[in-house]
């Protein structure tokens, strides 16, 4: 009698991809309401590279986004740690917005859906045309959320501030994930995955 290899539920690698790409983000929220935003910030660089040994582990990958926005939580977080400035790890999101809307849409410019090679192994079956919409889509979305990043950094308190990056842009994120599923079914990706996980790359 010979083992079966049995693919984990789709519900429990929803989850595991929801904790890998917003846990940390949710970790520096709790840090700073009880240390500060210098044991926040602490926390946020060590709770990414715990999300990226996860993802190694449990996923046996990381996708270019992920490390793209892990070495930008270190580095900003540094930054924030040595000039004792909480600005720079404000001014993170900015960056990895604006640098994935410009990757995004440069591979739009290619014909090149860049979304593709990130995210095709969690949704088989979308075809081209999908991957071209989604692709413009999250560009959009991501140079959207640059610009109100900005906005909010400028004009609001740090308590705030860091209150909508958790909360509402986190939420925000979901709802246009979700919004995209219908498209994403017309194009060839299965509705039974569509109901368990909604396309939703790695946030800033």
């Amino acid at each position: 009698m010979t083992a079966v290899e049995t693919k984990p539920p789709a519900h429990s690698q929803g989850w595991l991809n929801f904790l890998v790409d917003f846990g940390p983000l949710l970790v520096f929220f709790v840090a700073y309401k009880f240390g500060g935003v210098f044991a926040g910030t602490v926390a946020f660089m060590v709770a990414i590279v715990a999300a990226l040994a996860v993802s190694v582990v449990k996923r046996k990958r990381v996708v270019p986004m992920t490390w793209i926005s892990a070495v930008l939580v270190v580095g900003f977080g540094g930054l924030t740690l040595y000039f004792n400035d909480p600005r720079f790890i404000q001014l993170k999101p900015t960056l990895i917005y604006t640098g994935f809307s410009i990757l995004l849409f440069a591979g739009l410019v290619f014909g090149r859906p860049l979304l593709k090679y990130v995210l095709g192994a969690a949704f088989e079956g979308l075809n081209e045309s999908g991957w071209l919409k989604l692709s413009r889509n999250w560009a959009l979305f991501f140079a959207a959320m640059a610009v109100l990043n900005e906005i909010m950094r400028v004009y609001l308190s740090f308590d705030t501030w860091l209150a909508v990056k958790v909360w509402g842009i986190t939420i925000l994120s979901l709802i246009f994930g979700a919004a995209n599923l219908p498209m994403m079914m017309r194009h060839g990706f299965p509705a039974a995955e569509a109901k368990e996980e909604p396309p939703v790359p790695p946030q800033g």
